[in-house]
C-alpha cells in the first residue's frame, strides 16, 4: 500500500501542471515535492511522469495511477471533513453510562430537552450502579456519584451532593430517635451495597470524624429500593437528596442527626482523556452543568 502523502503530492503535481505550482499549493519546497514523486515511482517500480525542462506529462502507467490516486485522495479528504464536522456540530451517537436512580429521576427528564437542541445527535444510555471501564466497554462518558479516586479520566464537577440520614415517622415512634451516630448500632440500618466505606457510616461532628459500623435486615445496590424500604418503616437510611427530597417534603421520611454532617461529595461527569474532546461530549456536559448547577433544583425549599 502506497504512502497517502506521496499519492496526494503526485495528484497535485498533475493537477497543477508542474512541480513548482504543486509545491506552492502544498506549501512545500519544490525539492520535497520532487522527492515524494520519485519515492512513489521507486515503490511502484514504474515511471509515472515524463519530465522535461518546461513541462511534465503522464506516462501510460501514470494515467492509470492518477485516476486511482484522485479517488483515494478524494476519499481521504471526505473522511477528514466528516471527522472535523463532528467537532463543529455535535452529531452521531453519544454512549452514556449513569447510575440507576440518578439516571431515571434526573437524566431521563433532561435528555429530551438536550436532543431537541441537537437534532443530529442521539444518546445510547445504560443505567447501572456498578463502576464501568469507559474505554474497555466503549462509553463516551459517564455520570458518577461521590468523590472520585485518582483516575486517568477527565472529571468535571456538575453539582454538590447533599445527603441525609432518615427514617419514617412510624419507625421513630417504634424504635426511638438516635441522638448521636453511635446510637445507630442499636438500630436497623438499610445499607447501600456500593458505598465506598462499606457498612461504615462516617460523620463529621463537634469532636471530629465519627465512624460507626451499621447493620440491619436489608442491603441493596440501588437507592430507590432503600428509599421504599425506609418509607415502609424497615429502618434508618442514608440517602442523597436527589433521591429522597420528595419524601422529606411530604413527611414520609424525617431527617435525623442534624448536628452531624456526612462527608461532602459531588455529581461528576467523567470521560477518557483525549487530545480533542468530541463536541457531543462537551455539549452534553455543558448542558448538565447548566441544568443542575451548584444549587440543584431538588434541594430547593428542602
Amino acid at each position: 500500500m502506497q504512502d497517502l502523502n506521496a499519492m496526494l503530492v503526485f495528484a497535485r503535481v498533475v493537477e497543477e501542471g508542474g512541480f513548482s505550482a504543486a509545491a506552492e499549493k502544498l506549501v512545500l519546497s519544490k525539492s520535497a515535492v520532487s522527492k515524494q514523486v520519485a519515492k512513489l515511482e521507486d515503490q511502484l517500480g514504474v515511471r509515472l511522469l515524463n519530465r522535461t525542462t518546461r513541462r511534465i506529462s503522464l506516462t501510460e502507467a501514470g494515467e492509470l495511477f492518477f485516476v486511482r490516486a484522485q479517488e483515494v485522495v478524494a476519499a481521504a479528504e471526505a473522511a477528514e471533513q466528516a471527522a472535523t464536522s463532528l467537532q463543529d456540530n455535535p452529531r452521531g451517537t453519544l454512549r452514556l453510562n449513569a447510575p440507576v436512580s440518578f439516571g431515571r429521576r434526573h437524566l431521563g427528564p433532561a435528555i429530551p430537552e438536550f436532543l431537541f437542541e441537537y437534532p443530529d445527535l442521539s444518546i445510547d444510555m445504560t443505567l447501572t450502579d456498578r463502576f464501568v471501564d469507559l474505554v474497555k466497554e466503549g462509553y463516551d462518558m459517564a455520570i458518577r456519584i461521590g468523590n472520585m479516586p485518582d483516575s486517568s479520566l477527565i472529571q468535571r464537577r456538575l453539582s454538590d451532593i447533599r445527603a441525609l440520614v432518615l427514617a419514617s415517622p412510624d419507625y421513630l415512634v417504634r424504635r426511638g430517635t438516635p441522638a448521636t451516630p453511635v446510637e445507630l448500632t442499636r438500630h436497623s440500618c438499610l445499607c447501600y451495597a456500593y458505598l465506598a466505606t462499606g457498612d461504615e457510616w462516617r460523620f463529621a461532628g463537634p469532636g471530629g470524624v465519627i465512624r460507626v459500623r451499621v447493620g440491619g435486615q436489608m442491603r441493596a445496590n440501588n437507592g430507590d429500593v432503600l428509599l421504599e424500604a425506609a418509607i415502609a418503616g424497615m429502618g434508618i437510611v442514608q440517602l442523597p437528596t436527589f433521591i429522597c427530597s420528595d419524601a422529606v417534603r411530604d413527611g414520609r421520611l424525617v431527617p435525623i442527626l442534624a448536628d452531624y454532617r456526612l462527608p461532602p461529595a459531588a455529581i461528576q461527569a467523567v470521560y477518557p482523556h483525549a487530545r480533542h474532546v468530541s463536541t457531543k461530549v462537551r455539549a452534553f456536559v455543558d448542558f448538565l452543568a447548566r441544568r443542575f448547577g451548584n444549587k440543584p433544583y431538588w434541594d430547593r425549599d428542602l
